[in-house]
This record gives structure tokens, sequence and C-alpha cells, in this order.
């Protein structure tokens, strides 16, 4: 089926499906892999979040999900709307804080978009 990786269930502290069953990336690692993806950047209207797909040197299916400065601003504005005292990212080391320009615009890009 088009767009479904099916993740094993690897339980952790009671959550049936957990990071456990996959990994991390790096943001900077995200924005250099999508645009050369089999699927290019795709979007989850119910999750909100963009993710793309690709296929690894050995023919693995891979689906990367991840959080940009749109999917962030959305969930910024909600927890504005909803009156909640604020809004955290999982995981910010994992932005590109080299001095290189496009990496400096899209790290800033990403903590502007915390704020509504």
């Amino acid at each position: 089926q088009d767009h479904v990786c099916s993740l094993p269930k690897v339980p952790f502290r009671g959550a049936p499906c957990s990071d456990a069953a996959g990994s991390q990336v790096p943001y900077a690692t995200i924005m250099k892999q999508v645009n050369s993806s089999l699927s290019g950047l795709l979007w989850d209207e119910v999750q909100k979040a963009p993710f793309y797909e690709y296929k690894d040197s050995v023919g693995q299916f891979h689906q990367v999900w991840f959080d940009d400065p749109h999917s962030i601003s959305l969930k910024a504005a909600y927890v504005k709307s909803r009156g909640l005292r604020g809004i955290g990212m999982w995981n910010g080391n994992s932005l590109d804080y080299s001095r290189e320009a496009v990496a400096e615009q899209q790290t800033e890009a990403m903590w502007q978009a915390l704020t509504p």
C-alpha cells in the first residue's frame, strides 16, 4: 500500500510502538536527503507533519517523519490557541549548527517556528 511503512511493535514503557523500532536522523541529514528521495516531500494532514520515503543501498524501504518550521508553527499555534503554557522540541540538538548559510537559515526557521 502506498505510503505505508510498517514498524515492528517494540514495546517501551507500555507504548505499543516506540522509537525503539526506528532510529533518529539529524535534521541536516533529512534536509539533504528529502529532495533526492523516492517520494520527495509528503505531508500527512492528520499528523500535520512532513515525511518522505527512500530505499537504502540494499533496497530496504524507509519512511522518515520529522518536523519542519511549518509543522512546528502549527503545533505552536495550537498550544497558544488553547492557552497552554508552552511548547518544546524533542531534540533541538539534531539541528545543524554549522556556520553554513543554508544550515543557519534552517536552524533559525526551526527556532522561530516555536513562537507563534
